[in-house]
């Protein structure tokens, strides 16, 4: 699949657009304290995926076979679709908005390329090594910074589990990008490639929120803490994302949505009031710095054939 130069603009400045409203998540979730960090994910991401669905439909239907055809890459998409949410907000839940969403979208870029390494046969450039190392260091000291802040208020054990559960939901936000191009560049149109996949994972996430969102509920604020996240930042935001995917490589976009830890943590210091020792925004300021080294950073490995 091949994109002009006008529309591998636009599928960046579409990603860059969906990072900016994925920054305001971790935040928005703040605003509904009384709701756990499974349920803020299920509803955004569940209800988000399904909305999804609705609007490719037809599509979806009009592309069934194709999507039966592939369904193993589906349901691959699908099951990484109804894990990120959780493990991505119960890691802003117990490292903090900043940390939490800067180790899971800063892993994501590196994971994917690593994905389209070993299942595509792609290289690893020099480029992509020296973004990589970069956006590595910058989120070791984040971790070092956050590790120590805890430390001192004895809620370490909680920041390491945050984040583990970041690296969790970069891997499978890695995942889920490369499905649904994956059923891109098998003929599948960008819309219905999300909608199913989505929708499948917003199916997965259902019984969870049945479980566990009652306090969605509870009062206005908490529903329009949900309504929100379901249809700005999930719905709108994925939307352009599958915009994007059609145009440019997975590995890209995901390295752009690093765009999104620098909004989130923004919003977190002037909003959630969080504060970061100068190491952690060292690290923030590296892991970003890595969008500049990493801009396509992977190309096919030769065929070689004998003689």
């Amino acid at each position: 699949m091949t994109s002009s130069p006008a529309e591998r603009l636009l599928g960046i400045l579409a990603v860059v657009f969906a990072s900016v409203l994925w920054g305001s998540t971790g935040t928005a979730a703040t605003f509904a304290p009384q709701v756990s960090p499974v349920a803020i994910g299920a509803v955004a991401m569940g209800i988000g995926g399904l909305l999804q669905a609705a609007i490719a439909a037809r599509g979806i239907l009009r592309h069934r076979r194709a999507l039966t055809l592939h369904w193993r890459i589906l349901l691959t998409g699908g099951l990484s679709v109804g894990i990120y949410p959780l493990a991505f907000y119960a890691s802003m839940h117990l490292a903090g908005v900043t940390v939490g969403t800067v180790i899971s979208i800063g892993s994501a870029p590196l994971l994917s390329a690593l994905i389209e390494y070993w299942l595509e046969g792609q290289r690893l450039t020099r480029r992509w090594m020296a973004g990589a190392a970069i956006g590595v260091a910058g989120m070791v000291l984040l971790c070092l910074a956050e590790s120590s802040t805890h430390a001192l208020s004895g809620q370490q054990p909680h920041a390491l589990a945050g984040m583990a559960l970041g690296l969790v939901a970069g891997l499978t936000y890695a995942l889920y990008a490369w499905a649904a191009r994956q059923l891109m560049q098998r003929g599948v149109p960008s819309r219905v490639s999300m909608g199913a996949t989505f929708g499948l994972g917003g199916l997965l996430l259902m019984p969870v929120l049945f479980v566990t969102g009652a306090p969605l509920l509870a009062s206005w604020n908490n529903a329009a803490v949900g309504a929100y996240m379901a249809l700005i930042p999930m719905f709108t935001g994925y939307v352009c994302f599958g915009y994007a995917l059609a145009r440019i490589p997975a590995s890209l976009a995901t390295t752009i949505t690093l765009l999104e830890p620098a909004v989130a943590a923004v919003l977190a210091v002037l909003i959630v009031g969080e504060r970061l020792p100068a190491m952690g925004w060292t690290g923030i300021g590296l892991v970003v710095a890595c969008l500049i080294f990493i801009t396509v950073p992977l190309r096919s490995r030769p065929v070689l054939t004998s003689a």
